[in-house]
C-alpha cells in the first residue's frame, strides 16, 4: 500500500510539473529532460528485485503470474498473457546473433545472460526506471524463438510488454 501511495504521489508530481512548466520560446533549444531514475535514490526504488524463476526449465520459460503485466509464448497462457513466438528460418546460431543485434539497438536495455539458445535482457522504462525482465528461448526443432516479457512491479503495464515483443518481432523480421 505504501509503495502504491508513493508511486501515485510521484505520478501526480510529474503531471503537475508538466502542466505548470513554462513553454519554450520558439528560438530556444530545450534540454533533454532528466529521467527520474537517474536520481540516485529513485534509481533503485522502481527497479525491483530480479526474479528467481527466470531461465528455461524442461524446455520451457516460466508461466506468467496472474497480473496482466506479462506475456509468454509457451504453456497454457490465457488470451491476456498469450503471444506468438517469433518465427525464424535457417540456422539457430544466426537467429540468436540477429536477436542479440536487435536487442542491443533498443534503448535502456542490458543483456544479462546469453547462451546458444537463451537470452535474458532487462529493459528499463524511460521516466521511472521500472524494469521488465524479457527472456528469449530458441527452439531449433520448431524454428521459433519463444518469448516471455514481464514487469517486476505493479499490476498493469498498459500493454508495454506486448508492444515491446511486437516491436522486437518486427525488427527481427525486417
Amino acid at each position: 500500500m505504501r509503495s502504491l501511495i508513493l508511486r501515485l504521489a510521484v505520478a501526480v508530481a510529474l503531471a503537475i510539473s508538466t502542466l505548470v512548466s513554462p513553454a519554450w520560446p520558439a528560438h530556444a533549444t530545450p534540454v533533454l529532460p532528466m529521467h527520474l531514475a537517474a536520481i540516485p535514490l529513485i534509481e533503485h526504488l522502481f527497479s525491483g528485485q530480479r526474479p528467481g524463476n527466470l531461465g528455461v526449465k524442461d524446455g520451457k520459460l516460466s508461466p506468467c503470474p496472474a497480473s496482466p503485466n506479462c506475456v509468454v509464448s509457451q504453456g497454457e497462457a490465457d488470451a491476456e498473457h498469450a503471444i506468438a513466438p517469433i518465427q525464424y528460418s535457417g540456422d539457430a546460431t544466426r537467429a540468436m546473433q540477429h536477436l542479440e543485434t536487435v536487442i542491443k539497438t533498443m534503448p535502456r536495455t542490458s543483456i544479462v545472460e546469453q547462451t546458444d539458445t537463451y537470452l535474458y535482457a532487462e529493459f528499463a522504462s524511460q521516466w521511472m526506471g521500472y524494469v521488465d525482465d524479457v527472456e528469449f528461448y530458441i527452439d531449433p526443432t520448431e524454428s521459433v524463438i519463444h518469448v516471455r516479457s514481464a514487469s517486476r512491479l505493479g499490476q498493469s503495464d498498459l500493454g508495454v510488454n506486448r508492444k515491446r515483443i511486437e516491436t522486437i518481432r518486427s525488427a527481427f523480421s525486417a
